[in-house]
């Protein structure tokens, strides 16, 4: 079977041996990611053939991008900690060595590819109090769970909002979610998407529990300005924007693979 599958040993619950040794089976040529590799440049001189990557959500998009922009065949993997892009696709996230049939003659999808500038996401960009936490996790990531979750509790009483304009706009919000496709948005908590290819940018601001500060907005593209360089969470992942950000969509980019049943 010709593919090319990237493995992250640091996703998920340590399967990436498991994983391997199944895509390897099936012929696929597999690689796992090690300290300064740099996923998308191994995808761009991989084999043509579908590109697969094994992970979480975070480490999706820089290949997904290479593929689209290659247009070769994309492959999800769920292999790391929430897998929310796999989930959306109506993928197994409890079964991901499952996911390589999709490798063999899966069925495909096409779905949309956001990019905030030029780095892509699959699923979402938040900025403000989201991404603080995201942050602070990664900076606290080895310390005891107990003493991480202390932290988030401090920065959920001392975050102060950061001055932001959508399109121009001033916005008093804590969080502004960019999303790719539209969300089941509940009040704490971030739902699945019905679809992955209406081809819209859904744009969400939080500023409190009263439904009077929260709004939403869609379309194909949008500016985000603030103070400089932006603390964000791309997909999960801790990340800084430099402002202006530019926000676009590109409908159906993504030729996503899937396990026929």
């Amino acid at each position: 079977m010709q593919g090319f599958l990237l493995v992250n040993p640091s996703s998920g619950a340590g399967e990436s041996d498991e994983i391997a040794g199944a895509a390897r089976a099936r012929g696929l040529t597999v690689h796992l990611l090690r300290e300064g590799d740099d996923p998308a440049e191994l995808a761009a001189e991989a084999d043509a053939g579908p590109l697969g990557v094994a992970g979480g959500d975070g480490s999706l998009s820089a290949v997904a991008a290479v593929a689209a922009r290659r247009g070769l065949p994309f492959v999800c993997v769920p292999a790391g900690t929430r897998n929310h892009f796999a989930r959306d696709l109506g993928l197994d996230r409890d079964d991901p060595v499952a996911a390589l049939a999709a490798f063999d003659g899966g069925s495909e999808r096409r779905v949309d590819l956001a990019f905030a500038g030029e780095r892509p996401f699959l699923n979402n960009v938040s900025l403000g109090l989201y991404a603080s936490l995201v942050h602070q996790r990664e900076q606290h990531r080895r310390r005891r769970e107990a003493l991480a979750r202390l932290r988030a509790f401090a920065a959920l009483t001392t975050h102060r909002s950061i001055p932001l304009r959508v399109d121009g706009r001033p916005v008093d919000v804590d969080v502004l979610l960019v999303a790719n496709n539209a969300y089941d948005l509940d009040l704490l908590t971030l739902g699945e998407r019905e679809r992955l290819d209406e081809g819209l940018l859904h744009v969400y601001g939080v500023g409190g529990l009263l439904p009077s500060r929260r709004w939403e907005e869609q379309g194909s593209s949008l500016t985000v300005d603030g103070p400089g360089r932006l603390p964000a969470a791309v997909d999960g992942e801790p990340d800084v924007l430099e402002t202006p950000v530019e926000f676009r969509i590109e409908p159906g980019a993504l030729r996503v693979l899937v396990p026929r049943d």
